[in-house]
């Protein structure tokens, strides 16, 4: 057992393990254990029942609000084990400040994380603030709306109903991220020749309504992976990576980003593939497994979800990973999806199956194909040689050939 983002080890009790309460009551439940080292070792404590009291009266007379926790006692080992919730009354602060975990050590919330606290705390979000510019104009929405609802025209009333104005508050946010101007960044969109070094196309759509950058992203996208081709007396429409797929990706990543962070959705364009990649990590509540099987729906922003889905871009019940996966279900390449505590990239591969592989390629692709195999067991069957091996795993994997699962020696490797 090692300390992790949600176990910390105390040999002895002292305030600087009020900083890790907060951080647990801030940003997900978690344990202290007190008596072990920070190697893990058993230390014991003294006087647990002494040391029990003690620690509720630092947490009572130093955590403000006084979150909820309890204490277990290790009559055995002679360890503590306190167990703190996280709370429904952000921020917990000790000493005036807010703290976080960040893997297994405890830091100070920034500037940002702690108006998210207090956005929380208040059962409130970003979106909802009153919006910078009150002298606002929505003619892209009200043409979507039109087209989507068959209204004839979008009133002060219609813009309460969304969400996005109130007469005590004005618009807010979400009002001011779909209206025609605003100050928020937007999509970077780079179209990449035969490495990252070689840009063949850029453009950046910032300052405008959200529903226009995503217009803009569409367009860009057909104007690289689309094609016409003829096929007797008949034009058909071909498409190197799905359009329903690009469209879930780009919609979910203006619904879900981070807007009190001043970044831009990335989006990569290469010959084999696109990144789409935004800022913001998962939102609470959700964990990557869930994330990655679908069917859970936890907006970070409510009310842009909302408008998306009254204007059919959006499914509001969380399908859209599994819409994502349905349009490479007779692919022989995935799509693939990378998560980190501050991004989430979504990577669209070409639908071009296995067959522009080379032979050494399509040989590692065949043998894992249906199997769970390691990079050992792959190195064996095919001769290739380790270096050469590992370089064709990583390859087809980036490329949505493969997929890994795993780590360290447990790393394996399969294809369906």
């Amino acid at each position: 057992m090692r300390e992790s983002k949600f176990l910390e080890f105390k040999e002895s009790v002292s305030n600087t393990f009020l900083k890790t309460v907060s951080a647990y009551a801030n940003y997900g439940t978690g344990k202290i254990i007190f008596g072990i080292a920070d190697d893990g070792t058993v230390k014991g404590i003294e006087d647990p029942i002494k040391t029990s009291l003690d620690i509720e009266n630092r947490i009572n007379d130093g955590i403000d609000p006084v979150p909820e926790y309890t204490i277990d006692i290790d009559y055995k080992k002679l360890v503590l084990t306190l167990t703190v919730s996280e709370g429904l009354h952000k921020p917990y602060l000790y000493k005036a400040k807010a703290y976080r975990r960040n893997d297994s050590a405890t830091i100070p919330a920034d500037r940002i994380e702690l108006t998210r606290l207090i956005l929380e705390g208040q059962n409130s979000s970003f979106e909802e603030l009153s919006a910078s510019n009150q002298q606002l104009s929505f003619t892209i929405l009200e043409k979507k709306l039109v087209e989507a609802l068959h209204i004839k025209s979008v009133s002060q009333d219609t813009l309460k109903t969304l969400e996005l104005y109130s007469d005590a508050g004005g618009y807010n946010k979400a009002g001011e991220l779909l209206a025609d101007a605003n100050g928020f960044p937007g999509v970077d969109i780079v179209r990449f020749g035969e490495n990252i070094n070689i840009i063949r196309d850029r453009e950046i759509y910032e300052h405008i309504s959200i529903l226009k950058q995503y217009d803009e992203a569409i367009g860009m996208y057909r104007k690289y992976y689309q094609y016409e081709q003829v096929e007797g007396s008949f034009r058909e429409k071909k498409s190197l990576i799905p359009e329903e797929a690009f469209r879930e990706a780009v919609a979910n990543a203006l619904v879900h980003r981070t807007w009190d962070v001043d970044a831009q959705i990335n989006i990569a364009m290469f010959d084999g593939s696109i990144e789409i990649t935004s800022p913001g990590g998962l939102p609470a509540g959700v964990n990557e497994e869930e994330y990655l099987r679908g069917g859970i729906s936890v907006l970070r922003n409510r009310i842009l979800g909302g408008v998306f889905y009254r204007l059919l871009l959006i499914e509001r019940f969380g399908t859209g990973i599994r819409r994502i996966n349905e349009a490479y279900k007779h692919s022989d390449v995935k799509p693939t999806f990378g998560i980190t505590e501050n991004t989430i990239k979504v990577m669209l591969p070409v639908i071009s199956g296995r067959y522009n592989l080379s032979s050494d390629e399509n040989k590692v692709y065949s043998l894992v194909k249906g199997k769970n195999l390691s990079s050992s067991e792959i190195v064996s069957a095919v001769n290739f040689g380790k270096s050469k091996t590992i370089s064709i795993l990583q390859k087809l994997v980036k490329g949505g050939y493969i997929k890994v699962f795993g780590n360290g020696r447990g790393t394996k490797y399969t294809a369906s």
